[in-house]
């Protein structure tokens, strides 16, 4: 039974559960009313909302783990993820996805109980959609190019953003649209190298993806620009934000998003030249190299994730503070 669920948390991507939590906190640090965080419902929200948003993520990541068993099979840097999936076998995992999609409906049925809002239903059933429609056959969205990108960053930024948004207020801040636009950027450019540590894998079988149909050079090349504009973007939205506010002293804690994002640069251009190298010359070493790298990936998610909510945990204590 432990080996079970070990395994269920291993096909669950856990991974990738810091992003939910950034989600939380800075939905929460743009939109949250002071008057309301001592309150009872702020609590019960705050849970309920938190919950969502963890339970649709890790239905996506099971849908896509049972999806890509064949490709995930061929990968050297998911023999963890593989061994859980072998584990399990198919049954388990869509058991637990009927689970989590039950558990999701009364999550959401509650929410509906304290805080009547329509748009919370249509974002968690758009967020139920594409997490599925991602990865599962007919639709395999992932394997559709633009579609691809396009409901990547629906589902990791703008939905779960907008979901922890409309839970705490009814108006957005145009600041926090601006914010939302250039985190999407960020948010693609980190995942890209997902799909580059895939490329050889989704090439080979003839997955579609934005990386395979333009190529390891331009795809490296794209992240970069993206995670350049994407981190302008933000800390445009962050430091006017915080200028305007009670508090702008606290702008000096953009520095913190700088510094991720040179550091992920400097990795990114690092995996932008063996692109290079591996075009012109075909070997395999390079290509082993490449996949190892990008195999780092979730740890420039995580590092991407923690200096976003840094500041945004400044903007909230600048928000409450009389």
């Amino acid at each position: 039974m432990l080996e079970t669920l070990k395994s269920l948390a291993v096909a669950s991507r856990p991974e990738f559960l810091p992003a939910n939590l950034a989600s939380l906190v800075t939905g929460l640090a743009w939109n949250v009313i002071p008057s309301s965080v001592l309150t009872s419902e702020f609590v019960v929200l705050l849970v309920l909302s938190f919950c969502t948003i963890t339970v649709v993520s890790a239905f996506g990541a099971q849908v896509n783990s049972l999806s890509d068993y064949d490709l995930d099979i061929q990968d050297t840097t998911k023999k963890r993820l593989v061994k859980a999936m072998d584990t399990l076998g198919q049954k388990i995992i869509k058991r637990a996805i009927i689970v989590e999609f039950l558990l999701s409906v009364i999550l959401i049925s509650l929410m509906m109980l304290v805080t009547w809002k329509p748009v919370l239903l249509l974002l968690w059933a758009a967020g139920f959609f594409l997490g599925y429609a991602y990865s599962a056959p007919p639709l395999r969205l992932k394997a559709r190019s633009w579609l691809a990108l396009i409901s990547l960053v629906l589902v990791l930024c703008f939905l779960p953003l907008l979901f922890v948004a409309y839970t705490f207020t009814s108006g957005i801040d145009p600041l926090f649209v601006v914010f939302l636009f250039g985190q999407a950027l960020t948010i693609y450019s980190v995942i890209i190298p997902t799909e580059i540590r895939d490329y050889f894998g989704d090439n080979a079988m003839g997955v579609k993806t934005f990386t395979v149909r333009a190529g390891l050079v331009k795809a490296s090349l794209l992240g970069i620009i993206l995670l350049t504009a994407g981190g302008i973007l933000s800390g445009s939205a962050f430091f006017f934000r915080l200028l305007f506010g009670l508090q702008p002293i606290f702008s000096i804690s953009l520095l913190a998003i700088a510094a991720v994002d040179i550091t992920v640069l400097r990795n990114y251009w690092k995996l932008y030249t063996l692109s290079k190298e591996y075009a012109s010359s075909n070997n395999k070493s390079t290509a082993e190299n490449i996949v190892t790298l990008a195999a780092h990936n979730p740890k420039w998610i995580n590092l991407v994730m923690q200096a976003t909510v840094f500041v945004s945990i400044i903007l909230l204590v600048s928000r409450l503070l009389p």
